[in-house]
């Protein structure tokens, strides 16, 4: 029986691109898709629901955390057997989806990270550096090795989605997710995808002073846990 995916989208005043995006997945062929309006200020919402998407919104921005968390919760609700995460900006390659989807379709992995690192061309050195220095982090304090922990491509069978929690609201929920893939034992694979990197998607990264609040949010998540 054919499983039914389902592609989960956090977005946050992304107007400009996301119904780019969701047309681009829908010709491809994947038609369940959820976007979460995380509180936007401008069109996102509108857009994404004419665009065909089944769009939810939360009244204020609660960060990619929140977002998530509430997009996998609907899948799950909706009846998803794989569930999907594709940023809003534009970054990932719809093409790449497929290469996570066939490992859970074949039980070789309950979620599958899609890793920029196994695949760098293109991507900005400090992208990197920055990337690999959370891989890092995350490994220290859960103990979960990623070559690339904050992708926001992932995969989710419908058992590791019920499993993984996120209460982490902002942009730590994925080194959350890294921590939930080894509280829960779940097999994890790692496959190299395209990142297209443009002028809008750069404006929409992280800043200095963000990742040093991410990496005081972990730190007393591994305290507290």
């Amino acid at each position: 029986m054919k499983q039914k995916i389902f592609i989960v989208i956090p977005a946050y005043n992304e107007e400009k691109s996301v119904g780019k995006v969701i047309k681009c997945l829908q010709k491809k062929g994947y038609y369940n898709i959820i976007v979460v309006d995380d509180g936007s200020k401008d069109r996102t919402f509108e857009i994404a629901s004419k665009a065909g998407a089944i769009t939810l919104r939360h009244i204020i921005n609660r960060g990619l955390g929140g977002a998530l968390g509430t997009g996998i919760k609907a899948a799950l609700m909706e009846g998803a057997d794989i569930i999907v995460t594709f940023d809003a900006d534009g970054q990932h390659d719809v093409n790449d989806i497929k290469k996570g989807v066939d490992i859970i379709e074949k039980n070789e992995a309950d979620v599958v990270i899609g890793s920029r690192l196994l695949n760098p061309k293109g991507m900005p050195l400090i992208r990197r550096i920055g990337n690999w220095g959370f891989n890092v982090i995350t490994w220290l304090l859960f103990g979960v090795w990623s070559t690339d922990s904050q992708s926001g491509l992932r995969f989710f069978s419908r058992k590791a989605a019920e499993k993984i929690r996120i209460r982490m609201n902002r942009m730590e929920a994925s080194s959350e997710i890294i921590k939930e893939i080894g509280r829960n034992r779940l097999r994890m694979k790692e496959v190299p995808i395209k990142a297209i990197y443009t002028d809008y998607s750069m404006s929409r990264g992280q800043s200095s002073w963000n990742a040093f609040r991410i990496l005081f949010k972990l730190i007393i998540r591994k305290i507290m846990r």
